[in-house]
């Protein structure tokens, strides 16, 4: 999921081209009672804070998106609705990928399906006071659930919704995300260098200035030696889009992946462009809304760490 931090540069220039998203809702609708399942079919030892492990999805409709992402990218889907709670766990190849929860979206309502980006962390309610002593806010009190772990969902100072958990199964090992997995995380910002602190802060992240050739500032947060998300400004011109997150699934060619999510319903945001390696992302709308991106990755990309 995660790429060592030498590789800034070519971060800094897929993250820099999701500027074009709309802002994300801000919770998943699990309701009380429901118990969801461990992030991770085989348990780690593991522990790296700051890192994104998990992410789910508050859709209306959780038919559509299970045939949305089964076309997209092979996932299958194990339904574990319980009571008033509709939740469908996502696999790729048998491992547990994401999570998918409806949500009625009322008449009116602001919010609109989105992804919930899901960040590391040993001690949630040590999460929460650091976030609420640096300006953020509670959007879910944490809480523990029997087979995940204790988790709880917040919001930076300006308003971009993110979760944290400390998930009983561990976290995943460092390693070159498969296609159709999760690759990278981007939080899109006004203010970047009062975001950076927040989220330092919180997570204890090493921060990385990067040369930019698109005119906004980009830096990458780091934890272990790893790269493990972009906090990207947004431009001038973007008093419309608010901060949010914005998580990216591997793909073996982003071209195709864009012309796929067209063909089964969704539309392209950030049509696919060329970064400065030879690779290209876009960034997708699935039917229902939610904006994601797709990244390529070249296998014999250098991996050495930066010093």
């Amino acid at each position: 999921m995660n790429k060592s931090i030498n590789q800034v540069r070519f971060l800094a220039q897929k993250a820099a081209l999701a500027l074009a998203l709309c802002g994300a809702c801000c919770g998943a609708a699990l309701a009380a009672g429901f118990d969801p399942p461990p992030i991770a079919s085989r348990p780690s030892t593991e522990h790296h804070v700051g890192k994104m492990i998990w992410a789910e999805l508050v859709t209306p409709d959780i038919a559509g998106a299970e045939r949305f992402y089964a076309g997209m990218f092979g996932w299958t889907f194990r339904d574990l609705s319980s009571g008033d709670t509709h939740f469908a766990l996502a696999l790729l190849d048998g491992e547990p990928v994401a999570g998918l929860v409806q949500h009625a979206m009322k008449g009116g309502e602001k919010r609109q399906p989105s992804w919930i980006t899901f960040l590391a962390v040993q001690d949630v309610d040590a999460a929460k006071r650091a976030v609420l002593g640096s300006g953020g806010t509670v959007l879910r009190e944490p809480r523990t659930y029997n087979a995940r772990g204790r988790q709880a969902i917040l919001a930076d100072p300006q308003g971009a919704a993110f979760a944290v958990i400390a998930s009983f199964s561990g976290d995943a090992p460092d390693y070159l995300s498969a296609p159709g997995a999760w690759i990278w995380s981007s939080l899109l910002t006004r203010n970047l260098d009062a975001e950076a602190a927040f989220y330092q802060s919180v997570f204890g992240y090493d921060v990385f200035e990067l040369e930019s050739d698109d005119g906004l500032e980009h830096v990458i947060l780091s934890t272990d030696d790893y790269a493990r998300a972009s906090v990207n400004a947004l431009p001038g011109d973007s008093a419309h889009r608010h901060p949010h997150w914005l998580n990216f699934v591997r793909v073996v060619d982003a071209g195709d992946a864009a012309t796929k999510a067209v063909a089964l319903g969704g539309s392209v945001l950030v049509p696919p462009r060329i970064d400065r390696h030879g690779g290209k992302l876009a960034v997708i709308a699935d039917p229902a809304g939610a904006p994601f991106g797709v990244m390529e990755w070249n296998d014999t990309d250098s991996k050495e760490q930066m010093k």
